[in-house]
């Protein structure tokens, strides 16, 4: 009988394509990572991985017997949650990063009844705008917003990120409306916190502009209050300024271009083998919560 310890390591080091990372994410060395893929190696007699200097990947051996081993490794822990009474039942701690101000408006205001639904589990929200290495820091899982599609992470979309171009009635009113594109370039543009280009996509398909301003931070909740208080026009998302879209103290600018629709809401983690109840729990919370047609697009 192989060694369960063995094939949890395998998979691990098959889903995330790397033995020291599956060394930081199972608390092991990589020496003894590399020891026990050798070591099943030498008792299936077939090698599951071909190295280079620079990666691993599997073999074709590999493939196939990771696409078993997974249905085994989930079984197992199905059958341990069943006997356990562990499927929705968690305790010990929660770490996860998400953005500043979307954790601070639509996280946090949440928690309450996750908390109160799973009593003897403790949350470690940590907000950052920077993309942290979860791995690294430990974390079960992030919130980000972003493109994701070459993220060596796994991704679960909770929900879809509009972002319009706006300004406040003030600012329009003083400065006039654009009826271009191009007019942007006689108007005054805040550009993002991180100085990241606009992505928009319009009628004539997809298109890139880097706005220039005289406004510069790096705090997003800094460009929000400035487009507010009428200083110029941002790029927001719908999550961040709907309630002023609705209530009229901001207005979109040049409807038909908005942001592009590859940036999503989703939760990201390490690797899909062995999901902690915990982790789980919480991304069906939010899924909930968000969904297709997330509340702030409400109206």
């Amino acid at each position: 009988m192989t060694n369960l310890g063995d094939l949890e390591v395998f998979a691990t080091v098959a889903a995330s394509g790397s033995m020291s990372l599956a060394a930081k994410e199972l608390g092991y060395s990589p020496a003894v990572i590399s020891k026990r893929i050798k070591r099943l190696e030498e008792k299936l007699g077939a090698r599951l991985f071909q190295r280079t200097t620079r990666q691993i990947s599997l073999t074709e051996a590999g493939q196939g017997f990771y696409e078993r081993v997974l249905a085994v490794l989930e079984g197992l822990e199905d059958a341990e949650d069943f006997v356990s009474g562990r499927a929705n039942t968690v305790n010990g701690t929660l770490k996860i990063s998400a953005p500043t101000s979307f954790g601070r408006m639509h996280i946090a205001p949440h928690l309450r009844i996750f908390m109160e639904r799973h009593p003897d589990l403790s949350v470690n929200l940590v907000l950052s705008d920077e993309f942290i290495d979860i791995i690294e820091g430990g974390y079960d899982l992030a919130i980000r917003i972003a493109d994701l599609n070459s993220s060596s992470l796994v991704a679960r979309r909770l929900a879809p990120v509009r972002r319009v171009l706006c300004a406040s009635a003030d600012y329009v009113a003083t400065h006039g409306m654009p009826e271009t594109i191009e007019d942007l370039k006689k108007h005054r543009c805040l550009p993002a916190h991180n100085n990241d280009i606009w992505r928009l996509e319009g009628p004539g398909g997809a298109l890139s502009i880097r706005p220039e301003g005289m406004l510069v931070t790096n705090s997003s909740e800094v460009i929000r209050e400035a487009v507010i208080s009428g200083l110029g026009i941002a790029l927001r998302s719908t999550w961040d300024i709907g309630h002023e879209l609705r209530a009229g103290k901001l207005v979109q600018v040049l409807p038909a271009y908005e942001g592009s629709r590859n940036v999503t809401l989703s939760a990201v983690y390490p690797s899909r083998q062995f999901l902690p109840a915990k982790v789980r729990l919480f991304i069906d919370y939010l899924a909930g919560l968000y969904g297709p047609s997330p509340y702030w697009e409400q109206g």
